[in-house]
Parts: structure tokens; C-alpha cells; sequence
């Protein structure tokens, strides 16, 4: 009996150990994506938020420090990402950004929602907390 307990309890710890290996190599601040690595970067992180925008969008720059600090708020949790849609048209052309700022939400590397708009961080909050 004591066998079947400490092979549990060593089971567990190595899952436990997994799990905070795993968060520690989530990114603490948003990683810029690009045409050539959104795909893979999407399927790595089953839970990534990618932000859509460009340097001359005055919207774009008024959510940027919403997006820095959810990225340290969600570290381990939910990765975000920084789409330059100037420089990267296939990937907005495949999304269909027509505005800026967008948001995409991806689970599991697939695109489950989207906001447009520089919209407040309640409301990125309340999207990832309903896709999780």
C-alpha cells in the first residue's frame, strides 16, 4: 500500500515539476510574430492572443501597454504576440484585418475570436477568460 502511494506521490511531483517547467519558458512580454513564424508559434502555446498593428496607428500604440502588461499578468498562462500588418500582409490578408488594432485569440493553434479596436483591457480579460 505504501508502494502504490509514494509511486503516486512521485507521479504527481514529476507532473507538478512539468507543469512549472512549462510556464517558465512562456514569454513575460509580448514576442513579435511575423509571416514566416506565426503558424508554428501558434501551435506552440495553447493559448496566445496575437496583436495586430502598425507604427503609424495612434490606436495601436494607446493599447501596446495594455498588451505588455497582460503578458506579465498571464505569463505561463497565455502568450502574447506583435503582428506588424505592414510587414506582414499575408498574414493579415489571411485574417482579413481590416482595421487596426485587432486581436486574435488562438486555442490550440487555431483562431477562436477576435476584437477590433482599441478596447479596454476588461474586455481582453473577459475574452481569454471565456476561450480558456
Amino acid at each position: 500500500m505504501d508502494d502504490e502511494f509514494d509511486d503516486e506521490l512521485e507521479h504527481l511531483r514529476k507532473k507538478r515539476l512539468e507543469e512549472i517547467k512549462a510556464k517558465m519558458k512562456y514569454p513575460k512580454e509580448p514576442i513579435k510574430v511575423d509571416d514566416k513564424t506565426l503558424d508554428e508559434v501558434v501551435q506552440r502555446y495553447p493559448l496566445m492572443v496575437i496583436d495586430c498593428w502598425a507604427a503609424w496607428c495612434m490606436p495601436c500604440r494607446i493599447i501596446e501597454p495594455v498588451i505588455e502588461e497582460l503578458a506579465r499578468e498571464y505569463a505561463g498562462r497565455v502568450v502574447f504576440g506583435k503582428l506588424n500588418v505592414d510587414e506582414n500582409r499575408i498574414s493579415a490578408q489571411r485574417f482579413g484585418i481590416m482595421s487596426i488594432p485587432t486581436l486574435l485569440f488562438f486555442k490550440n493553434g487555431k483562431l477562436v475570436d477576435l476584437l477590433v479596436g482599441a478596447v479596454p483591457k476588461e474586455h481582453i480579460i473577459s475574452k481569454i477568460q471565456r476561450i480558456r
